[in-house]
């Protein structure tokens, strides 16, 4: 059992109908091969301020971003996943960072709300305050592609792995990771958190990412990626636009996961032990 994936790089603009028909002709190239292809985090555009970002981002149920995904996504018959769309909830006027995987036919069949928020401070000149202006999301998602499962994450989401545990425990073949890794954490970190993210699940790991110099001035890493269950790269993309491609094959997942079974392992442990220096007695931390 296999498929063929593809995973985008490219630098989103401020403006989503711009950014959507600058990549136009990736997704067509991509199309060639894969049957499913992957965007990046912030797919459509990367606001220059959070004024914009208010102004900008779509109605959930009124989205033109997802009306161009979705043809785009039944023009080309494949699978498309928007890594994430910033869209705002008609219920509660509510931003979120939405992952949407579109079919063939262009109908959105899953969606994900990123539900860990990037509130860091990374060194490069820039404050990072997600949670400032996305309301957190709050369940776990697998989308089914028929015989392959999909566990859908994005970007932040990466350094808290008991998420892609539960994904891979509950079915998931491929994890993907869309991203928009800031330039200075992405040197340190991007490599080794997503080869141990397929090493610990078994499960192949798609990352499109953006890259470049964006309209706010944030640098974005870029180094877009496929890697195996068994944490090797297949696949990944040089400086500037990119499309990478890779085939997945279950039965790889099958013998990561038989060769290091730390899947099936549940051993429960108790509270953490602490030892004073000077009395050198066990203390239950709290």
């Amino acid at each position: 059992m296999t498929l063929c994936v593809a995973a985008l790089q490219y630098c989103a603009s401020d403006d989503a109908a711009a950014t959507l028909a600058h990549i136009e002709p990736l997704i067509a190239k991509a199309a060639q091969t894969a049957q499913l292809i992957c965007l990046p985090e912030a797919a459509s555009f990367l606001a220059a301020s959070r004024a914009q970002l208010e102004d900008r981002a779509e109605w959930e149920d009124d989205s033109s971003s997802q009306k161009k995904l979705a043809a785009l996504a039944r023009q080309h018959g494949v699978w498309l996943l928007a890594g994430s769309l910033f869209l705002r909830r008609r219920h509660d006027h509510k931003l979120v960072n939405r992952s949407v995987l579109f079919a063939p036919g262009g109908q959105i069949i899953a969606s994900y709300d990123k539900i860990h928020m990037f509130d860091a401070n990374v060194g490069d000149g820039q404050r990072y305050c997600e949670s400032d202006s996305f309301a957190a999301g709050a369940t776990p998602v697998i989308a089914d592609l028929g015989d392959i499962q999909l566990g859908m994450t994005i970007c932040y989401d990466l350094r808290f792995p008991h998420l892609y545990r539960q994904l891979a425990r509950d079915g998931a073949h491929i994890l993907s990771v869309p991203a928009a890794f800031t330039a200075v954490s992405g040197a340190a970190h991007w490599h080794v958190l997503l080869r141990a993210r397929a090493i610990e699940t078994g499960c192949y790991v798609i990352a499109p990412a953006q890259c470049g110099t964006h309209s706010d001035g944030r640098q974005t890493y870029g180094h877009a990626m496929i890697i195996s269950p068994w944490g090797e790269i297949l696949a990944e993309a040089e400086n500037g636009d990119g499309v990478i491609t890779a085939t997945i094959d279950v039965s790889k997942i099958t013998d990561a996961r038989r060769a290091i079974p730390s899947l099936n392992s549940s051993a429960e442990f108790g509270n953490t032990k602490f030892y004073r220096r000077q009395q050198n007695q066990p203390v239950t931390s709290a």
